[in-house]
């Protein structure tokens, strides 16, 4: 029997028929960019649901970052992860930044503070950390760090729409957090991102910049890019967002799914539960392939994308592995961030998989764990370090 391929994800895509009225209504009004009536109603009905003072709506996930950093005035080294997805140091590059990596802890795969602070030097600016899989960072600790010694906070929370702490609210923390809208995410608009201003006159300024820093129609006043997001990508959002609490819910229960059918397998280690997160989005599903395993890690990612199983090596290589990279400050030592990369593997996980389909991931890795031990293989387990705080 032929079986359709299961990626890492699919965009959450209701029924065309729901949207078709909203679509409708942007062609009539023929008012289609600029800050219209959706991208207006988004802004306000994403900052109700995420419980933050301002939201401002991007084009992408990437050029927020970029206006984020230009509207804190960053310059100099800015310390970061190895361990996300390129885009994390690729802006610090084009806004003229130096990327300096610092390891991660084992428990949260964000930013370790203590490697943060042993990386600081005198010509330090700023702290890019990344909420990774939704998983939060120690933000108490980093905001200390970075309120003791005045660094700007710039939080990458791509992967962290939705979640809720008990400590407080994540994208609270910080000067700026960034949110990716790309089809991959589990809130999207297509394509988008947006920034999270915890006061009105930062929101003015990053709308400024996104928006070739016109004021008004004629006067100009800032150097500004165009990064704005449309009016369909708005519309589209407006009725995902209506749907976003399902969406949580149905992964919730796919990585519940997971968890139990994975239980017990020599040589797969799952994350640990994160304390203090009142609600995940369960945004990413990874998997750490260990020493006891019959295969590599390198090995599962074959075997399971022999059955048209195509999970994901979410975060390898490392960003410091990459040729631009490699000469970075801080490259050569990260033995936390190297060990996970080594590990992981994302399975898929999006709100239209069905029992049958967790099933038949958890069937596929079974099938490999019951192969002849290996001969020889080097030690894969991911260290572990005290939980983060959040």
């Amino acid at each position: 029997m032929s079986l359709a391929p299961l990626y890492v994800t699919r965009p959450s895509l209701p029924p065309f028929e729901e949207f078709e009225p909203l679509l409708r209504e942007v062609w009539a009004s023929a008012r289609v960019a600029n800050g219209g009536p959706f991208h207006k109603r988004l802004e306000a009905e994403l900052a109700a649901y995420l419980d933050v003072p301002h939201v401002s709506l991007f084009a992408n996930g990437t050029l927020a970052l970029l206006v984020a950093l230009r509207a804190l005035g960053v310059d100099g080294e800015v310390i970061t992860t190895p361990y996300s997805f390129v885009a994390t140091s690729h802006v610090l590059r084009w806004s003229g930044c130096t990327p300096v990596f610092a390891d991660i802890d084992a428990h949260s795969f964000g930013l370790d503070p203590v490697a943060v602070e042993a990386a600081i030097t005198p010509r330090t600016r700023a702290i890019l950390p990344v909420h990774v899989y939704g998983r939060p960072c120690d933000t108490g600790a980093l905001e200390m760090l970075a309120d003791a010694r005045g660094l700007r906070l710039i939080y990458d929370a791509a992967h962290a729409f939705g979640v809720r702490t008990n400590g407080g609210n994540l994208l609270r923390s910080g000067h700026l957090s960034v949110m990716s809208f790309h089809a991959t995410k589990v809130f999207h608009t297509f394509e988008g991102g947006a920034i999270v201003c915890h006061d009105r006159a930062m929101k003015e300024k990053v709308d400024l910049l996104k928006n070739f820093g016109f004021k008004g129609e004629t006067e100009v006043i800032e150097t500004g890019i165009n990064a704005k997001m449309n009016e369909f990508q708005a519309a589209f959002g407006c009725h995902l967002l209506g749907r976003i609490d399902g969406e949580i819910a149905a992964r919730a229960e796919i990585a519940q799914r997971y968890r139990e059918g994975l239980a017990g397998i020599s040589g797969v280690e799952l994350p640990a539960d994160m304390a203090g997160v009142a609600r995940p989005n369960h945004a990413y599903f990874p998997i750490f392939v260990k020493a006891a395993f019959p295969l590599d890690r390198d090995g599962l990612y074959r075997h399971l994308r022999e059955h048209e199983i195509y999970a994901r090596r979410y975060f390898h290589p490392l960003i410091s592995d990459f040729s631009m990279y490699r000469n970075a400050s801080g490259a050569a030592h990260l033995p936390f961030a190297r060990a996970a990369a080594d590990a992981v593997l994302c399975l898929p996980i999006f709100a239209g998989m069905t029992a049958g389909d967790c099933e038949r991931v958890v069937g596929a890795v079974r099938a490999a764990a019951a192969r002849a031990p290996k001969v020889a293989a080097s030690d894969r387990v991911v260290p572990r370090a005290a939980s983060a705080a959040t």
